[in-house]
Formats: C-alpha cells, sequence, structure tokens
C-alpha cells in the first residue's frame, strides 16, 4: 500500500498541518476543556455540546453516514457561478489551496479559491460556554468580488438519544427566535428545560433561514442547498421540524481587501425565574452579554491569546529535551494534550463514540488522572471525589457516571471487579504529585446518597477489601463481569444476539472465574496502599494488607504460573485460560504486563521468561497483539472476546492501552532496549512517520486499537484519541523511561533508557519548586543510578527533594 502524506508536524507552533481534505478517515480535534466543548474535523465536521454530550447536545451529527463525516459548522461561499467551503466540505469544489492546523484546544482551517481566501478559526475561549469561529475573507485577486456567504448549523434537540428517535413528537416541538443577526434556538424551553443555544454573527445580515428543508430543499442535499443554489435566503421560520440556523450576508472586497467576521455558537442557562422577558420572548440578558465580549475581531485575538497561554503554562510543567524531535513533540505536546482532551470527555464523546451510550468511567477516569495531575492537580482532586461517589458501601461500584450528574449508571451496573483497585492507583498518583494528604479526609458518600458519607480513606480500605473478599478457589481474585478486559466475559454464557456481553452475568454464582491481571492489579495498588497506610500512622491496617499482599503473589507463583508465562485467568469451570494448554488463546498480554509490573516472580526470573515469551509470541511490527494465537471459533464460556475476527479488538489485536503495562514490566525488570523498543512501536510520530494511509486515523494521537498480525489488514488504526493509552504512554515515559516519578518525599530519580540515551534533560516543575534535571548515561548503561547532585551538592539516594525555587539537577548513570 502507497504510504500518502497528508500532513505533518509542525512543533513550533504545536500543531498538525493536514494539507489534504480526503483523509483517510476524518481528523478531529477537541475544542475547550472546561463545560463547553466541541468536536472539528479537517473539514469542519462535528458538533458541540455543554458538559454531556447525550443530554446536552447542542448540534446535530450523524455518525456512520454517507457520506462520512458530513454535518458540521459550514460557511458556504458563491463566488458567481462557483460555490465552495473553505474546509472542502460539503461542497467539496475543488480548491486551488487547503490546510487545516489542529492545535492546542483551537483548529485553523483555510481555502482558497479563484482569487479568495477564506480562513476559519475555531475555538472556545476560557471559562466560557461559547464557541467562536473567526472568519477572515481576503481579496487576492485583482478584482472586486461580490461574495454571498451562507454560514449553516443544524440544531440537535438536546437529548442527543431521543433526537435520533422520537420523530412523532421532535418534528412538532422546534422552536426559535430571531432577533437581529442573532439566531436562537429555544426548543422545550416553554417547558422543563432552562437552557437554550445562539447563533450569531456581529454584522449586520442579509437574510436568515431556521428551518431545513426550506434552506436544504427536501430532495437537495448539504452539498448543494436550494437557498445557495439561488443565492439568496428564505427567511424561513421553523415550526417543528428539523430547526437550523443559517445566516446569509452579502460581501463586498475590493482587490487585497479583507473582512472578519465573527460568528458565536453560544449555550445559556436562566433560573427557573428568569427565564422570560415576557409571555413568550425567552430572557436573552446572557446571551447578550456573551455576544458583548466577542462582539469585535479584537476581542476574539485577545481571547484566543489567553487560550495560547494557558497551554503555555500548561505543558511548560514536564519537557524534555532529548535530540529525538519524533520523542520530544510528543512528550512536549501531542500525548500531554492527548492525555487533557482524555480527561475531559473520558470515553464519551468522538467519532468512535456516539456520546450516547458511554459516560465517564470509574476506572477509565482513574487511569486518566496519571496523565494530567501533573496540570491541573485541583481538577484531578475533584475528579476523585467524583469517583469515589459513586462506590457501594461493599466496595463495589458504578462501572460508568453521567458527567452532568455525576451519578452512576443504572443501564451498566456494576460487577467489574478490578474497578475498586483503580481508586487507589489514581488517588495516591494525586498525592504522590501534590503531597495533599487532607484528600484522605474529605467526606465522601456511597452511590451519592445522602447522610452515607465517610472519609475518602475508608473507600480506599473497602476497595482493597472488595479484593479480598471475592477471592477463588484458588486464592486470586474473582473476575465478576469481567476485568480490565470488558470482553472477557467468563460468566456470561451468551448464545443471543440481543444481550450484552457486558451487561449480562447469567452464571455468576458459583463461578470459579478468577482473573490473573486482577492479582497483578492488586499487588501493585496493594503495595501502594501499604505504603500510604505507613505514612498515615497505621501500622495494623498496613501490616494487614501488606499480609494480603503477600498472599496474592504466592497464589499468583502457585497457581498462575504456567512455566514460561503467566496464566491469564480461571473460567467459570475453574479451567485456565492462556495457557500453553489451551488450543488458542495460549498467552495474554493484561497478566504479563501486570505481573512483571508488580515485580512477581522477579527473582526467580519468572518476570525474565514472561517478558521473553512476549516478544517471541506477540511481538509483531506494529506492537504487541493482546493475545496469541487469535480465537477462530466463538467460546461461549469466554464471552465476547472470541466474538471477533482474528487480529481485530481484544481478539489478537494490538490494543495499545496495554502494551505500556509490557514496557513498564521491561523497566521494572531494568531492560531499557526492549522498553524502548516496545515504546516506539506504538509513538504517534514513529506510526505518522511510515503509516499515515495504513494506519488510517490521526496521526498525532495514540488509538485504542491497531489492527494485529492475525488480520486483514494488520496496522491499521481504530478508536482513536479517547482512549487509556494516552494516559498509560504518558506515565511510562515519563515516570519508567526518563523516570522522572513523583513521591511523597520528591521526584524519584530512576530511568530505564536504551543503551544508545547518552544524555537528556528534562525541566520539572513540582510542589512550586522547577528542577532542570540533566541525565547523563557515558557508558550507555540501561538502568541504575550512580550519583545524583541537587545544586552542585551530592545527594544520597536518588530522591530529590521537593523545594521551592529553581534547582540544578545533575544525574549520573
Amino acid at each position: 500500500m502507497e504510504n500518502k502524506k497528508y500532513g505533518h508536524f509542525d512543533d513550533a507552533h504545536r500543531e498538525y498541518v493536514i494539507t489534504d481534505p480526503k483523509t483517510p478517515w476524518p481528523w478531529i480535534n477537541y475544542l475547550g476543556n472546561e463545560d463547553f466543548f466541541s468536536l472539528i474535523s479537517n473539514t469542519a465536521g462535528g458538533y458541540s455540546f455543554y458538559k454531556d454530550a447525550k443530554f446536552r447536545r447542542i448540534t446535530r451529527y450523524r455518525y456512520n453516514n454517507v457520506p462520512m463525516d458530513n454535518d458540521g459548522r459550514y460557511f458556504y461561499i458563491k463566488d458567481g457561478d462557483t460555490t465552495w467551503n473553505p474546509g472542502w466540505k460539503p461542497c467539496r469544489t475543488p480548491l486551488d489551496s487547503y490546510e487545516c492546523r489542529h492545535g492546542m484546544n483551537y483548529t485553523r482551517i483555510s481555502g482558497q479559491k479563484n482569487g479568495v481566501e477564506a480562513s476559519v478559526l475555531f475555538f472556545v475561549p476560557l471559562h466560557k460556554w461559547c464557541e467562536i469561529q473567526k472568519m477572515t475573507l481576503r481579496n487576492q485577486s485583482n478584482e472586486t468580488k461580490h461574495l454571498k456567504v451562507f454560514s449553516f448549523q443544524e440544531w440537535c434537540l438536546w437529548n442527543a438519544a431521543t433526537d435520533m428517535e422520537n420523530f412523532q413528537r421532535n418534528f412538532s416541538t422546534g422552536e426559535v427566535e430571531i432577533e437581529n443577526s442573532t439566531i436562537y434556538h429555544k426548543t422545550e424551553y416553554r417547558e422543563r428545560r432552562n437552557h437554550y443555544a445562539f447563533y450569531h454573527v456581529n454584522q449586520e445580515i442579509q437574510g436568515y433561514d431556521t428551518d431545513r428543508e426550506t434552506f436544504m430543499g427536501l430532495y437537495s442535499d448539504k452539498a448543494a442547498p436550494d437557498a445557495v443554489t439561488e443565492g439568496h435566503a428564505r427567511n424561513s421560520f421553523a415550526h417543528g421540524w428539523s430547526p437550523i440556523a443559517s445566516h446569509y450576508l452579502e460581501i463586498e472586497l475590493k482587490p487585497r481587501e479583507s473582512r472578519d467576521l465573527v460568528f458565536i455558537l453560544g449555550y445559556v442557562e436562566n433560573p427557573q425565574e428568569q427565564k422570560f422577558e415576557s409571555k413568550k420572548v425567552i430572557n436573552k440578558a446572557k446571551a447578550h452579554a456573551l455576544i458583548a465580549e466577542f462582539d469585535t475581531a479584537e476581542k476574539v485575538d485577545k481571547a484566543f491569546e489567553e487560550l495560547n497561554e494557558y497551554w503555555n503554562n500548561l505543558l511548560s510543567v514536564f519537557t524534555v529535551k532529548s535530540g529525538n524531535d519524533k520523542l520530544d513533540r510528543m512528550v512536549n505536546i501531542w500525548n500531554q494534550y492527548q492525555c487533557m482532551v482524555t480527561f475531559c470527555m473520558s470515553r464519551s464523546a468522538s467519532f468512535f463514540e456516539s456520546g450516547i451510550g458511554r459516560g465517564m468511567g470509574f476506572r477509565d477516569s482513574n487511569q486518566d488522572l496519571v496523565g494530567f495531575v501533573h496540570q491541573i492537580p485541583q481538577r484531578a482532586r475533584q475528579r476523585i471525589i467524583d469517583i469515589a461517589s459513586t462506590q457501594f458501601a461493599d466496595g463495589g461500584c458504578y462501572h460508568q457516571y453521567q458527567p452532568l450528574s455525576k451519578r452512576g449508571n443504572n443501564d451498566i451496573g456494576g460487577g467489574f471487579n478490578d474497578d475498586p483497585c483503580w481508586l487507589i492507583f489514581g488517588t495516591v498518583a494525586y498525592i504522590k504529585e501534590t503531597g495533599d494528604f487532607s484528600i484522605l479526609n474529605e467526606m465522601v458518600p456511597f452511590d451519592n446518597k445522602p447522610r452515607t458519607e465517610v472519609k475518602l480513606f475508608d473507600h480506599l480500605k473497602i476497595s482493597m477489601d472488595h479484593v479480598i473478599n471475592n477471592l477463588g478457589p484458588h486464592g486470586l481474585p474473582l473476575i465478576g463481569r469481567a476485568d480490565w478486559n470488558d470482553c472477557l466475559n467468563l460468566n456470561c454464557f451468551s448464545w443471543d444476539p440481543n444481550e450484552s456481553f457486558q451487561t449480562t452475568e447469567n452464571q455468576g454464582k458459583g463461578s470459579k472465574a478468577e482473573s490473573l491481571m486482577i492479582a497483578g492489579l492488586f499487588v501493585v495498588t496493594g503495595k501502594d496502599y501499604v505504603e500510604l497506610c505507613r505514612r498515615l500512622g497505621k501500622p495494623h491496617e498496613a501490616d494487614r494488607m501488606e499480609t494480603a499482599v503477600k498472599a496474592m503473589e504466592n497464589a499468583v507463583k502457585v497457581h498462575g504460573w504456567d512455566g514460561e508465562w503467566f496464566l491469564r485467568a480461571y473460567d467459570f469451570y475453574g479451567e485456565k485460560i492462556g495457557s500453553n494448554e489451551n488450543d488458542e488463546g495460549k498467552i495474554f498480554i493484561e497478566s504479563q504486563g501486570w505481573c512483571t509490573m508488580a515485580g512477581i516472580g522477579l527473582k526467580e526470573g519468572l518476570c525474565d521468561k514472561a517478558l521473553d515469551s512476549v516478544k517471541e509470541r506477540m511481538e509483531c511490527e506494529h506492537g504487541i497483539v493482546l493475545n496469541n494465537p487469535a480465537y477462530t471459533t466463538y467460546h461461549v464460556e469466554m464471552g465476547e472476546i472470541s466474538s471477533y475476527p482474528e487480529g481485530y479488538k481484544e481478539n489478537a489485536g494490538i490494543f495499545c492501552h496495554n502494551n505500556p503495562w509490557v514496557i513498564i514490566g521491561e523497566t521494572v525488570d531494568g531492560r531499557g532496549d526492549d522498553a524502548w523498543n516496545h515504546y516506539k512501536k506504538i509513538l504517534p510520530s514513529y506510526v505518522e512517520e511510515k503509516y499515515q494511509t495504513l494506519h488510517k486515523v490521526e496521526p498525532y494521537v495514540n488509538c485504542q486499537m491497531v489492527a494485529g498480525k492475525d488480520s486483514a489488514r494488520p496496522g491499521e488504526g481504530k478508536n482513536s484519541w479517547l482512549t487509556g493509552t494516552a494516559a498509560w504512554m504518558w506515565y511510562t515515559i515519563s515516570e519508567y523511561i526518563l523516570g522522572i516519578k513523583p513521591s511523597y518525599d520528591g521526584l524519584l530519580i530512576d530511568p530505564c533508557v536504551p543503551s544508545t540515551t547518552k544524555t537528556y534533560e528534562v525541566n520539572r516543575k513540582f510542589r512550586g519548586g522547577e528542577y532542570h534535571i540533566t541525565v547523563n548515561n557515558p557508558e550507555g548503561n540501561q538502568k541504575g543510578i550512580k550519583s545524583i547532585t541537587v545544586d552542585g551538592k551530592t545527594i544520597n539516594g536518588n530522591i530529590i527533594p521537593a523545594e521551592l525555587g529553581k534547582h540544578e539537577v545533575i544525574v549520573q548513570m
């Protein structure tokens, strides 16, 4: 397959530059980082929402549609007989030039046709509930241009699920108001809703449309709406059906003249008693105030500068200078950026996640914490409390919760037995970064129910106890509905294609299904919990849990070792999974990763053997597959994993999320060369260099899954952006390969690098201090510290004390 290039990195501007609009898949970016969010593709496709992509969807988007990515924020420019869009779609008129620059929470799309250039900057200002679309029109020709410009947004009727289902109601509910150059969407505002949206342009308009069929034509499409083709607005007023917002502007540009237009897509909430100005006219005071903040290009430019400064500060907390631009751009820019987006979105809204079916994940969001806690620790603190509030009194928890209500998702429920351990993982990461032990004294409810509050520390305790209280016949953790691998459903036994593998547990009672992945996770988080208890002056609790951790390690050695690698699980009947005794699925990545991360059997050589088995059986050109050999038939006792074709998703696909577990295991074992070789196979900058066409999805961020060696198209990516891979890649490179690891007393320095690494520099802000750390490795060692000096003085050990001010650190390996 030809590796066609569609774009390139611009490190100086922290942008990815797309130069061909016909990318192999829509390549998207995210706008917003607090309450108001937008997804935007390289052709301006996508949608906006407030907090919750299901319950507060502002604009409409149709997934799995043909043509692909055919909804968005569009500008039709009619220049004589030619109509075009700066982002190429939806008209698909060939452009004289095209460029899309995806940056940190902004996107700039530029197109040129017949001497006219249109450049649109899209971003969400800090702390505001709106999306700014600043369009700059330039006449590059030597003749005066008379342009007709039509904006276009299609409103979603708020609940994205019922918007696609309840047409007998929807077609009668749509309501709008029009005031000068602002179109208001107020569907259902007269009843239970306290919110509306609006679309504004900072110039007098020559017309408008708010009814889709009138603007588009019932049998026309977005490529050639009737109003645009005929060259004038219809001034339609929506009553039900499908409301839209379209401004019509007539623009005259003299040769070399330019004009700025500011479009604002906004969201407003009003108290119940202040919803209306009069009986039918909505209260627009907040909308007017928001519009006034961005009614000139100068105000917009200032807000954009503030957004850039915000990202300057976030990305200055950790930077590396290694001499390898592919590594540096990912560490310094794109990996941290993806971590922040993943923190905001969890797994809810992308071009692979509809924003309807999934909310914030208990395990997902705890893992995401390690990717952004160094950037905004105060938001990490609140996220931990929100997550813990969805836990049950027995230590179990809701698997997901909705971001708008912060309440557990009853449709999904609980019973995923790895979930509780992740609360320790996230909380310890926060405390080590900040030194803030006070979070453990926060009073946190169970299941968000008043008067059930206990200290957060008690939530951690019952999380550990949940594992101890749910052990199987081998002393290993019972798996429940599933562990991290949602598709290893050992208690489901489903032959009904309408059942969910994840939420159907029809054989749970009396099950012997145990998880080696949870066993390794329990040892890792259990050790963290023990150390935390000792820090808190709780020796009895520390001793109790240390005993449980040692018992788990012993159970793994006795019942979880298969001779050359760690077993994956025992099934409902107590039969081995992930054993050389099996015909298929002999070895799995999860247990090799977590048991080597935990150092189980390290001294006895078990970790060496397990990691060698991974290299021999599971590694390929594009990464490490999840299991090998792939399943070729459906195994009802294993659930969804064997329902996929070979090489895809959990059936021997390359799950990028769990490759870092093996990589960290390699660093625990001191094997820096192997760790680096695994790491760079899924590092986007290395993938981008070789496989833009094959990889298909965005080349600047990690995706969840890459097709494995048994698939029809090895190396093809899916499920980009919203994946735990982002946080794990950050955790792996920053703390285990580069070896700059937050600890309770300061920064623990413990690199594990390839033997080719001779030196690198890291700038790290930590608890009010700034550390310039130079690591020298003239002998090409993979692991081990010879000496550390801080401000010219040699320290004992490898922990740099946390102190205010600037410090110069020299590390000799």
